[in-house]
């Protein structure tokens, strides 16, 4: 095995463990057992399978369930079970630690806030807000940022330490999970036969020497004739990889140096009306002149005063500040206890605290001022500078409104853009706490000579977080210290601002007046009762016929509250107004196995599976959800099954009650000539109907948009259908070459209607342009200069999403010889179909093979993994594929780093247009891994492993927002990275 190219990672080895997972095959109930012993009691666990509520394990195959044992999650080397779910091959784009999120994203249209910390998962690329998310059956909370009402799950709330397996089902669920469940079901199961104590150590760090991991984990338990009690304890530190680490994420657009870099710099740009001259000016002072002499009477570019005209090479690279790595600390605590009654009745409870502290970072907050600052704060883009501002070299007032009341035009500020570095980097520390409690009873009983099996539970969880923002600004106290200095001087601890000179003018009591520490909060909480029961009804022809039933209820309750400087307007970052919201929901469900063929002519069995449930919301009203399965065991190395289920999502708390609030997405205005100075690519005449003036040029290539909750959402309604075989070869057991072989297919369609989204803002705006329809112009609006000021995009019921592909599952076992056993699992998925489109028949860009909005949908991904095991020791190799994929140049069509760039056409001036797309090469990861098990105590399994062995960075991505790459789909560039375990049992 190489060593890392800096720090070999044996300096650090230390004592770490793989989990000896206890296995839960304790044997069905049997009369014979003793009444007072557990274990007859425990056999409600061995048969309960996710993806149906019937406890039999004979209709276990009846749905396509995927999972995922201890060793499958220890064998990946990571420590989070969102970063090991997203590397499944039917997972989709969803939010992890690599995405620096704070101060960059701003909030989504979701009402969910900006996510920053958390990590999801996102199955057949529905969205994580149509995956349920269960721990050991009941829902978990969704979670908190700090930043808004989410609507789906942290999974960085739930130790990994505790996980025994993760089931997860790929299939549409409503009918039998409820709301959520559309694009599947991740079940966790929780540790619980336990005996004896476990501690594992866990280190890693990446070859570059940084984003150092470590863990350490305890877990103890006893089993008795009456009880078994598990308790755990974990605590993992990931360490910050700064962006300008990697050269693929040193600039805002890899290969395209400065040229998306952004108009607020450290000196300032000043794009102002000389009301002496009538020349508009767009300059900056030159390097290192912090107190700058203004020429009225130089009105080109050829200036002998202290400015230059801005150019890129002006512009601020604000990449180097992000993280491509965010840093976190997870502390949690977990512990349940079950007591049996007798043989019949047992009853449990289990408790989880869980802490995360993480940390994004973004560049110094730069100040936008005037009629181009398009923030959409009245204080910003209606800023007056006064003439006797004592740092104001300009010698006039600068303002950006006109005042009606005289004949002349006073608006001749357009843009001020300074970025005070003086103030240090926007720090965004989050505080995330997580409380869970549950209880129930759990039996069984005889009726007649058959056996029920019920519960009752209850579960309490809340999720609340508390964001501390420092490097920010106070607008208000800007616009005071701006503007009249006698108005200043009238209020205790302003001073007068100088934006005027270049870095290191901005004095601490300048940072004083002007930069707060802003607190934002959020919290939600899920209570929920549930009670089912599940036996034989009657013997059919076929069989005994098979029923569940349950009833549930639950209660949302959720909250944001941003800082009041931000609620009254005056925070000079990312806007929002509070949010809070509840709803309740009962609900009843029924589910029955009907066997219609026992062994005969048409095979083995044929069961028919039928399910509904009835939701009643306190926000909406009532839906009802069906499912439909067959099952047909054609032999015993046969299985055909297939499922069809309508499904429901209602709109989460966010949706339906976020307040407005700001994101700042990367968008290309076709009406303006870009930032790299290409040409305006919309209709001319269009354009002009929309107030934009000819030559207006887009600043910045961010754009703020205006997101936030709509009361009149409808929940989402979908459809999913499933159809598979399981074909198991007799040739393929118990053979010279082949202990066991499993070939599994499974075609996959879901629909959604009405989902809830909105439409992709780019999409919006280029419909805007090329149609002047209302529909897409409505809520956008443009200054007297032609940048957009105002740019409407709320959730709505947006259309239709159908999507459709294929798994293609290989597992074959191989004999033991002298040289160990092996075992192959090769695991595929295959999208041929994603379509999004909005309500008026608008194609959203989100598709098969392309690239968009950071997220991606490859075509192909495939994992396979190779297994190894011989005495005391263990191996294994893991292969992970991405297909090509495509994405928009936008305008970095004519740069070298856009594969496909092409002149399509010239404007009226004759400038070249250009436009291409850049493709994404197909990337293939390796990872290793090594282990032996010491004879000491009872068992010591050292672990060492490599991930990306190889070392291969991520395609560059040009149309991604942060660091060049889509951190939801590719590994960090730089990213291989190696690990130790140890693992003590005793």
């Amino acid at each position: 095995m190489n060593a890392p190219r800096r720090h070999p990672l044996a300096k650090a080895v230390s004592l770490s463990l793989l989990a000896l997972v206890p296995m839960l095959a304790t044997p069905l109930l049997a009369a014979a057992q003793d009444p007072d012993t557990a274990p007859s009691a425990t056999t409600l666990d061995t048969v309960q399978v996710t993806g149906t509520r019937i406890k039999k394990a004979e209709i276990e195959t009846q749905t396509p369930v995927q999972t995922l044992s201890r060793d499958d999650i220890e064998r990946t080397g990571l420590t989070s079970i969102g970063d090991i779910l997203q590397e499944l091959t039917g997972s989709g784009s969803a939010l992890n630690t690599k995405f620096n999120s704070s101060g960059n994203f701003g909030f989504s249209p979701n009402g969910d806030g900006v996510g920053a910390g958390s990590a999801q998962v996102d199955l057949r690329n529905l969205g994580a807000k149509r995956v349920l998310v269960l721990v050991d059956g009941m829902r978990w909370v969704n979670e908190s940022s700090a930043s808004g009402v989410g609507a789906t799950t942290d999974l960085n709330t739930i130790p990994l330490a505790i996980v025994e397996r993760i089931d997860v089902l790929e299939d549409g669920a409503s009918s039998l999970y409820g709301s959520d469940a559309i694009a599947g079901v991740v079940n966790i199961i929780t540790r619980r036969n336990f005996e004896g104590g476990q501690v594992t150590l866990n280190y890693g760090q990446y070859g570059e020497g940084d984003g150092t991991s470590r863990g350490v984990d305890v877990a103890w338990g006893m089993n008795t004739e009456r009880s078994n009690l598990f308790l755990g304890a974990s605590w993992v530190e990931q360490d910050a990889i700064s962006a300008n680490t990697r050269e693929q994420s040193r600039f805002p657009v890899p290969g395209t140096g400065l040229t998306f870099g952004s108009s607020g710099t450290p000196r300032g740009r000043f794009i102002i009306t000389d009301p002496n001259t009538g020349v508009t000016h767009d300059i900056t002072p030159n390097e290192g002149d912090n107190d700058p002499f203004y020429d009225p009477a130089q009105t080109g570019c050829e200036r002998t005063d202290g400015y230059h005209c801005f150019a890129t090479a002006d512009r601020f690279n604000f990449a180097e500040y992000n993280m491509l790595l965010t840093p976190s600390t997870r502390t949690g605590v977990f512990g349940q206890y079950r007591f049996y009654f007798n043989d019949n009745v047992h009853a449990y409870a289990k408790a989880l605290v869980n802490r995360r502290e993480s940390v994004n970072q973004a560049a110094p907050e730069p100040i936008f001022l005037g009629l181009d600052a398009g923030t959409g704060n009245a204080f910003a883009d209606g800023m007056f500078v006064s003439a006797d501002n004592p740092y104001n070299p300009f010698g006039f007032d600068l303002a950006s409104i006109d005042d009606p009341a005289t004949p002349e035009n006073e608006a001749n500020l357009i843009l001020i853009g300074r970025r005070p570095v003086e103030g240090g980097a926007r720090v965004f520390e989050q505080v995330v706490d997580t409380q869970y409690f549950g209880a129930g009873l759990e039996g069984s009983f005889e009726a007649g000579a058959r056996t029920w099996f019920w519960d009752v539970n209850f579960a309490h969880s809340r999720n609340e977080a508390e964001q501390t923002n420092f490097g920010s600004y106070d607008i208000r106290n800007i616009a005071l210290a701006l503007g009249d200095p006698d108005a200043c001087a009238a209020v205790q601890g302003c001073v007068p601002l100088n934006v005027f000179g270049g870095p290191g003018t901005l004095t601490p009591e300048m940072l004083a007046w002007i930069q707060p520490v802003v607190h934002d909060r959020s919290e939600q909480e899920l209570s929920q009762f549930t009670a089912n029961v599940s036996g034989d009804l009657f013997d059919l022809w076929a069989g005994p016929l098979s029923a569940a039933a349950g009833i549930e209820h639950r209660k949302y309750e959720g909250s944001y509250n941003p800082d009041p400087l931000t609620v009254a307007g005056f925070y000079n970052g990312v806007p929002s107004l509070p949010t809070s919201g509840e709803y309740d929901v009962n609900e009843a469900y029924v589910e029955f196995n009907v066997p219609l063929i026992e062994q005969g002519a048409f095979g083995k069995s044929l069961d028919l599976s039928l399910a509904g449930r009835y939701s009643d919301y306190s926000t909406f009203g009532s839906q009802f959800t069906p499912k439909y399965g067959l099952r047909w065991q054609v032999a015993d190395e046969l299985l055909l099954r297939a499922t069809y289920a309508e499904g429901f999502r209602a709109p989460s708390i966010g949706e339906l009650y976020g307040s407005a609030s700001r994101a700042d997405l990367q968008i290309d205005d076709p009406c303006l000539v870009g930032v790299d100075g290409s040409p305006a690519t919309g209709d001319a005449a269009n354009c002009a109907a929309l107030g934009v003036p000819p030559g207006a040029v887009q600043t910045n290539s961010q754009i703020s948009v205006t997101t936030g909750g709509n009361d009149q959402l409808q929940p989402e309604t979908a459809n999913s259908f499933t159809a598979g075989m399981v074909y198991s070869p007799g040739f393929g057991a118990n053979a010279s070459w082949s202990d066991r072989l499993d070939l599994e297919l499974t075609f996959y369609r879901h629909s959604i209607e009405g989902a809830v989204q909105a439409i992709d803002a780019q999409t919006q705006l280029d419909l805007c342009v090329e149609t002047l329809d209302p529909l897409y112009c409505d809520g956008i609006t443009r200054t007297s200069v032609g940048s957009i000021n105002a740019f409407g995009n709320r959730l709505t019921n947006l259309g239709s999403i159908k999507t459709d592909g294929w798994d293609a599952d290989v597992f074959w076992t191989l004999p033991e010889t002298a040289a160990g056993r092996f075992k192959l699992s090769w695991q595929n998925t295959f999208v041929t179909r994603y379509e999004a489109i909005g309500g008026a028949g608008q194609v959203q860009p989100r598709t098969v093979g392309i690239e968009v909005t950071d997220s991606a949908i490859p075509d192909w991904t495939s994992t396979a993994a190779l297994d190894w095991d011989r005495g005391n020791w263990s191996a294994a190799w893991v292969v992970r594929h991405i297909s090509e994929l495509t994405e928009d140049c936008g305008d970095a069509a004519s740069f070298a780093v856009c594969s496909d760039g092409a002149v399509v056409g010239q404007d009226d001036d004759g400038n070249d247009i250009w436009a291409g797309t850049n493709t994404l090469d197909a990337i293939t990861y390796h990872d290793l891994q090594l282990g032996y098990e010491f004879d000491w105590f009872k068992g010591l399994q050292l672990t060492g492993g490599v991930n990306n062995v190889l070392d291969k960075d991520p395609p560059l991505c040009l149309s991604c927002s942060l660091n060049g790459y889509d951190a939801s789909t590719y590994d960090i560039p730089g990213g291989r990275y190696y690990y130790v375990r140890a693992n003590l049992r005793f």
